[in-house]
């Protein structure tokens, strides 16, 4: 099955993994989202990471998302995402719902079952029970945002059943964008992910058009598809510097993957690149990178990081401008420069 979506929503998706101190890190992140605002991009995603400052600095992306919705008027908010089988639904159920009225109604909610299998020990639970813990927690998730009897009788305040509607399930497999799309919620594409054993030059299109099919297949009749694909993209005027960066960040993360016993097996730039499916270099080297992969041809969504080149702070903003200016415009996906009015309590 096909799809094709245009014009695509742009997203800015953000570790935040600048290399600072937390609290610098923090006001970075938020600069460039409101950046990322000014420039027409339609949403913001953050990354929650648990205890592993390397991977993510963000442990609360909700109470970070607070902050920057006082910094913006218009641009949407995701989390991408929240670990949710260590949460308390409950107090999920909550903090988005007074965080959506806080921001204006701007809030998505991206949820999976977390890929940091160590955060289930330190937070009392099993691992191995991830996903049935993510799949209870979010139906609890949607009854109380519903306004559905909680355990005890109560109901949720303030009550927001429109974020039932704002639902993002991460996944890695065909089975979980199966369940994704029966559930009707959107589908949060990795900016990249393993290759099987037995084919490890499979392309990152071979891999993700499979869990779009199985997607589109599940949707209920009706339903609206939502595909968000988050790309790796480093857009720099001078092609010399992105790779001077990249080699830097990407063999940062190289030798990281070596120490768990991850080895990737790339050793030059270009395998880096290659390996963690990067798109960078100036626009007309990012343009034509970005045309030759087809899961975006069927993705309403595309959400840009510069992770793993993780470049400093002043060329992620030149990048945002320039994807903006350049890149976007030339792939034929959406900006909005309409100004928004702040609506933030």
């Amino acid at each position: 099955m096909t799809m094709a979506v245009s014009p695509k929503r742009l997203g800015f998706f953000t570790r935040v993994l600048d290399e600072a101190g937390p609290a610098e890190r923090y006001r970075l992140a938020c600069a460039q989202i409101v950046h990322a605002e000014r420039c027409g991009f339609h949403s913001a995603w953050v990354a929650q990471h648990h205890f592993h400052e390397g991977e993510g600095g963000l442990p609360a992306p909700l109470v970070f998302l607070g902050h920057v919705a006082a910094q913006t008027s218009r641009i949407r908010l995701g989390t991408g995402i929240i670990t949710l089988p260590l949460e308390l639904p409950i107090r999920v159920a909550e903090d988005t719902a007074v965080l959506d009225l806080m921001s204006g109604g701007r809030l998505e909610v991206g949820v999976g079952p977390g890929g940091n299998l160590s955060a289930f020990t330190a937070f009392g639970f099993q691992s191995a029970e991830r996903t049935m813990l993510m799949t209870r927690h979010l139906k609890m998730l949607r009854d109380a945002w519903t306004g559905q009897p909680l355990p005890g009788g109560d109901r949720l305040y303030p009550t927001a059943a429109s974020l039932a509607q704002r639902v993002w399930q991460a996944t890695f497999s065909v089975e979980g964008a199966a369940r994704a799309g029966a559930a009707g919620d959107g589908l949060l594409l990795s900016r990249t992910q393993p290759r099987p054993a037995d084919a490890p030059a499979r392309s990152l299109a071979d891999i993700q058009n499979p869990m779009i099919d199985a997607y589109l297949a599940a949707l209920p009749p009706g339903c609206t598809p939502r595909i968000l694909a988050s790309r790796s993209v480093f857009v720099a005027d001078d092609r010399t510097d992105a790779l001077r960066y990249a080699e830097i960040g990407l063999g940062r993360l190289r030798n990281r993957f070596a120490q768990t016993g991850r080895a990737s097996g790339a050793e030059s730039v270009d395998d880096l690149i290659a390996a963690f499916d990067v798109h960078l270099g100036t626009s007309s080297d990012v343009i034509a990178s970005l045309a030759l992969d087809s899961t975006l041809d069927r993705a309403t969504d595309v959400a840009v990081q510069v992770h793993s080149v993780d470049p400093p702070h002043a060329l992620t903003l030149r990048s945002i401008e320039l994807i903006s200016d350049v890149v976007a415009p030339a792939l034929g996906w959406g900006l909005d420069r309409t100004p928004g009015v702040r609506q933030v309590a």
